[in-house]
């Protein structure tokens, strides 16, 4: 039998525990491993079969030896030994592989949690990067705001400036003025002593001199005072500098009033925006003050961030009287818009003045033209937050068809009721849905009693849907039976209730419409127009919206 040699001793160094000619793992039977004399072990089997005519040769090292049977070599007990406990070993390893798996898991756990703790830092980073880039806007919208306090501080200076060197010129003059006065006194009390020709010819001489001096102090006084660069500089300038004071009613030494600020599952920004939200209007209060539109998107920004329409309006009949002639342009050119930014985004509605009305137009998602500006006041709309208060309960709905508008419809909303709060959302768009460009779809009792019209159907747009915005819309209705009534055509709890129906003509014999919750105070003609249109359907919702009360 020829055994390689370098094979079998690359294997023997690599497991021990086989044979290195059957590569057999030792074992207590046939495969017993015995020492040859040279050193070397194999098993017994592989032995027995290398024995030829008596003799061996040892496969590792070729050294022959003389033998019969592998019985005649020494059974190697430190290999057996070896093999015993490598066995011990790998079992030993097989019982720990649960525990290893229960480690594996433990180490598994761990990194899940460090990785979640890496999430949670980095959602926090990127807040704190949020934070820092509004504290740097509001930075910025400080430095601009000194700066301009600075340039009127700067005019104050230079009027000041202008004041001190005129005080100091009728300072002078009053000076020589006193002095040719004492001398003209001085001459009066000469003149009164002189006896001889000759004290009279003196005397009147310098008495002419000092007459001479004075006339020309007199003219120089007319002709230098008033400055009038002065004077106009430094009244312009009061009057600008006074004007910027009494737009603003900050309270000197203000504290900040406690504010909840929710949990821990409040974000960074969120807990921003409810400071924002929740800082009393008396310190929020700007009376028309006229930002640009960047710094009025900043503004807006942070106050409407909730999705709710702060506009404020308490004060605007007293200051619209105030407006310059500019602002008010640019409020009946429609360039001043109110801005509501939540979750899907930015969304602008403009502010215009019409017959000494002052109309709010709903929200729409469409870009801010340029110069746009805002005029700022002091109180939340109460309509928004569902306070109707008899003042602020006009709503308006623009009627058209073939192709123009035929008329504004005005609505005075019962206070206090659902279906108005919801309607005055459908006219403002608040809630992303608008009765603008709806279409009336169907018309009752045409030309008799009990006439009407109903439309609000803002998702279908043919009467069949119309779902409503408030969860709740029960409440205490009036019924009536007038024309002009608007009232819901559905029950609060139904699938259509944010349609509306509008009596156009008085219902007779006691009959009413329950669920009225608003009246049309003017305009009333031309939803009877409406009614008379050969299609109901061609009638369209142009344009809607609040009217803020003045």
């Amino acid at each position: 039998m020829v055994f390689g040699h370098h094979t079998s001793l690359l294997v023997q160094d690599n497991k021990p525990e086989e044979c290195s000619v059957c590569y057999n793992d030792y074992d207590d039977n046939q495969l017993r491993p015995r020492t040859l004399p040279c050193g070397h072990t194999f098993c017994s089997q592989c032995i027995d079969n290398a024995i030829e005519n008596g003799q061996l040769t040892c496969p590792s090292c070729r050294a022959e030896h003389a033998a019969t049977a592998a019985t005649q070599f020494p059974i190697s007990y430190g290999m057996e030994a070896f093999v015993r406990k490598l066995k011990d070993i790998q079992l030993t390893q097989k019982k720990t592989v649960p525990i290893k798996k229960k480690l594996h898991s433990l180490v598994q756990e761990q990194k899940s949690s460090i990785s979640s703790l890496i999430t949670s830092c980095e959602e926090v980073l990127s807040q704190l990067g949020e934070y820092r880039g509004q504290l740097g806007d509001w930075k910025t919208c400080h430095l601009q705001l000194q700066d301009r306090l600075y340039a009127l501080v700067e005019q104050n200076k230079s009027a000041m400036k202008l004041l001190e060197l005129e005080d100091t010129s009728v300072v002078d003059m009053t000076t020589q003025g006193e002095e040719g006065k004492t001398q003209l006194q001085a001459m009066l009390g000469s003149l009164d002593t002189v006896n001889t020709p000759q004290e009279v010819y003196i005397t009147i001489g310098t008495a002419d001199e000092c007459s001479m001096k004075v006339e020309d102090w007199l003219k120089k006084c007319q002709e230098l005072f008033p400055d009038v660069k002065t004077v106009h500089t430094s009244v312009k300038v009061q009057k600008t500098i006074r004007e910027a004071l009494e737009m603003m009613t900050t309270e000197t030494g203000a504290t900040a009033d406690p504010v909840h600020l929710g949990d821990s599952a409040f974000s960074i920004m969120d807990k921003v925006q409810e400071i924002t939200l929740q800082i009393p209007q008396k310190q929020l209060t700007v009376s028309f003050f006229i930002f640009s539109h960047r710094s009025y998107h900043k503004i807006l920004s942070c106050v409407l961030r909730r999705g709710s329409l702060f506009l404020s309006i308490s004060r605007f009949p007293k200051d619209l009287r105030r407006m310059r002639e500019p602002v008010k342009r640019l409020v009946e050119a429609g360039r001043v818009l109110a801005v509501q930014e939540d979750q899907d985004g930015r969304r602008s509605a403009r502010i215009t003045l019409q017959d000494g009305q002052l109309y709010l137009h709903p929200l729409l998602r469409q870009p801010t033209p340029a110069h746009a500006h805002t005029l700022q006041v002091t109180l939340l709309h109460p309509l928004v937050v569902g306070v109707l208060e008899p003042s602020c309960t006009l709503a308006f709905l623009d009627l058209g068809w073939a192709g123009s508008t035929r008329g504004r419809v005005t609505i005075r909303l019962t206070p206090d009721t659902p279906l108005a709060r919801q309607f005055v959302l459908l006219c403002t768009g608040q809630r992303g849905h608008t009765y603008r460009n709806t279409k009336l779809f169907q018309v009752w009792d045409k030309g008799r009693s009990g006439e009407c019209v109903a439309g609000g159907d803002y998702e279908s747009n043919d009467g069949r849907r119309g779902a409503p915005l408030l969860p709740d819309l029960h409440g205490r209705y009036r019924e009536s039976g007038r024309a002009g009534a608007v009232w819901s055509r559905w029950s609060p709890g139904a699938a259509r209730s944010a349609q509306f129906g509008i009596t156009t003509r008085d219902r007779q014999g006691g009959d009413q419409c329950s669920r009225v919750f608003g009246d049309v105070v003017s305009g009333l003609d031309v939803v009877r127009a409406a009614v008379n249109h050969s299609d109901i359907t061609e009638v369209t919702v142009v344009d809607c919206g609040v009217v803020l009360p003045l």
